[in-house]
């Protein structure tokens, strides 16, 4: 919970690079004077959630140049890594593009593609996205000068959207299929992650996985094997609960979690 420099800045202060961090800069005349007084070939907007004004995506040459993560124009929006996963998908990838007043809606440049690996997390495919991304930053940068990249249109009824999370996201649903629990779960880390109640107590499911097994019963009802968690859900399958954690009590492994509180075969989740 400390404020920290960022690479992006260690690395500007290190080059004797100037670094300006506005809290505003919609309506910022200071700003727009001295990006004015630089005019730049190209601005680059990575992971900002704000609008931008359009003063600015007037001013360089090259345009504003934003690095989305995903293959646009799927998962337009503020979580494209996290949706992509918690979906499911096998491919996602970066997409560079010219900024305009919408959301996500601008001209493409570049794309990459990037394979997610069946047990990757948000995180995991947010960092590896992180260094193609970069690279293919710097390739665009390249091309633009030389003249030799030309922007393509999207095709905007192809368009999905990849909203903010929210806590309500990370909320199990268990007539949902152990698979589509899962990828959720993959998807939403670090935050909302996966949750449910037991006993009228919120449950946080730290780690789970698919259970090879099937089993008919109603979705959200336990079952309990000797030091194995797992429960019912949608289609006959089941997942299993690695780690958990209930409120006001430390993170365990689901055999101490049963052990501790004598969790019984038949008992329900999301009561």
């Amino acid at each position: 919970m400390e404020l920290q420099v960022s690479p992006v800045k260690k690395t500007a202060l290190a080059q004797g690079i100037p670094v300006v961090q506005p809290e505003k800069i919609k309506n910022n005349p200071e700003l727009r004077a001295q990006l004015e007084a630089i005019h730049p070939d190209a601005i680059l907007v990575v992971a900002y959630g704000r609008i931008i004004p359009q003063w600015m995506l007037d001013l360089p040459r090259h345009g504003n140049i934003n690095l989305h993560g995903s293959l646009l124009p799927k998962y337009r929006g503020a979580a494209p890594i996290q949706w992509a996963v918690a979906n499911g998908e096998v491919v996602t990838g970066v997409t560079t593009m010219h900024l305009d007043a919408g959301l996500d809606t601008g001209d493409m440049l570049l794309a990459q593609v990037v394979p997610i690996g069946q047990e990757e997390t948000a995180v995991d495919v947010y960092e590896c996205l992180a260094a193609v991304g970069a690279e293919l930053m710097v390739r665009t940068l390249r091309e633009l000068e030389a003249g030799c990249l030309f922007p393509q249109v999207q095709d905007h009824s192809l368009a999905t959207l990849a909203p903010i999370l929210t806590r309500e996201d990370g909320l199990m649903d268990f007539t949902r299929t152990a698979k589509q629990l899962y990828d959720r779960w993959r998807g939403f880390q670090p935050w909302p992650g996966a949750h449910t109640t037991l006993r009228g107590k919120k449950l946080i499911a730290h780690k789970v996985h698919v259970a090879a097994e099937t089993s008919h019963g109603e979705p959200g009802e336990l079952m309990v094997r000797g030091d194995l968690m797992m429960v019912r859900c949608a289609d006959a399958t089941v997942l299993a609960f690695d780690e958990v954690q209930t409120e006001g009590k430390r993170r365990m492994s689901a055999a101490e979690f049963l052990h501790g509180y004598q969790v019984k075969s038949g008992e329900r989740l999301g009561l």
